[in-house]
């Protein structure tokens, strides 16, 4: 018999009824530890296969590291879209339920009051990305010097236009970065105040194969159960807005509260 330990996906009301949660890690069934009035879901799994250590090394593995991932968001997401949850990191485990029990007595004010913040909403991801030969073509429009210069250039004599020329090309550069960043400003300005909590994230990577665009908003939104509308109403206007100019909007979600719980339950690993 492999000694085992509990894998811990999320805090939640002990209300929950865990009899139909997905699978967990490794397709291990999912059940509850309780403590008072609230739960954590876990799993059992084999202490060696996932010793801290061997952990580590495996992260860097994406093949290793995507079925396990998929399985913890499967697990959150379902909670979640059942109620308030509370999201823990990826791997974070406990010796046994007593210490699992000990967690959720120690963190138990810190629990509560994340709940109070959280539990009435849903996350919601929007990314926005620049689409640079769209937008070049008619930023003119969208910015007072372009405009300017290309009009000078126009009306230029062939000399005057090559240094005009030039001078235009590195304002056009200079513009498609300023309107981009009003663009993104603007749009989370706009879309905070409609959520319960909002938070900007850094921006991907550049240089990334997938990404449609150049990232220039990385946001998050905490929509309060039931009140997506006015939201996704305002929401819509800016895509109306600026879509045709050159900017691409992905919106996805509903997710767990992932991006505004603290990430950190200390595990009660061996």
């Amino acid at each position: 018999m492999p000694d085992l330990v509990l894998y811990a996906y999320a805090v939640t009301p002990a209300s929950l009824d865990a009899s139909g949660a997905p699978a967990g890690v490794d397709d291990a069934a999912v059940g509850t530890v309780i403590e008072g009035d609230m739960a954590a879901l876990v799993s059992s799994v084999d202490m060696g296969a996932y010793a801290p250590d061997r952990v580590e090394l495996l992260t860097e593995e994406v093949g290793w590291v995507a079925p396990r991932a998929s399985a913890h968001d499967a697990v959150v997401t379902w909670a979640g879209d059942r109620g308030a949850v509370i999201p823990l990191p990826i791997f974070t485990l406990f010796r046994d339920e007593s210490r699992v029990r000990e967690m959720l007595r120690e963190r138990a004010p810190e629990l509560r009051a994340t709940f109070e913040r959280v539990g009435m909403g849903e996350e919601y991801g929007l990314r926005i990305f620049r689409l640079d030969e769209v937008l070049a073509r008619g930023i003119g429009a969208l910015s007072p010097s372009v405009e300017a210069l290309e009009r000078q250039a126009r009306d230029a004599t062939p000399g005057q236009r090559y240094l005009l020329q030039r001078k235009l090309e590195a304002e056009r550069r200079n513009e498609l970065k300023r309107v981009a960043a009003e663009v993104a400003r603007e749009s989370f300005d706009t879309l905070a105040p409609l959520a319960l909590e909002a938070v900007r994230e850094p921006l991907p990577a550049k240089g990334r194969d997938d990404a449609p665009g150049v990232a220039i908003l990385n946001a998050f939104f905490l929509v309060k159960r039931g009140a997506l509308a006015p939201f996704q109403q305002s929401l819509t206007a800016i895509v109306r807005e600026h879509q045709p100019h050159g900017f691409r909007f992905d919106f996805t979600g509903p997710w767990p509260p992932y991006h505004f719980v603290r990430a950190g339950a200390d595990a009660g690993a061996p």
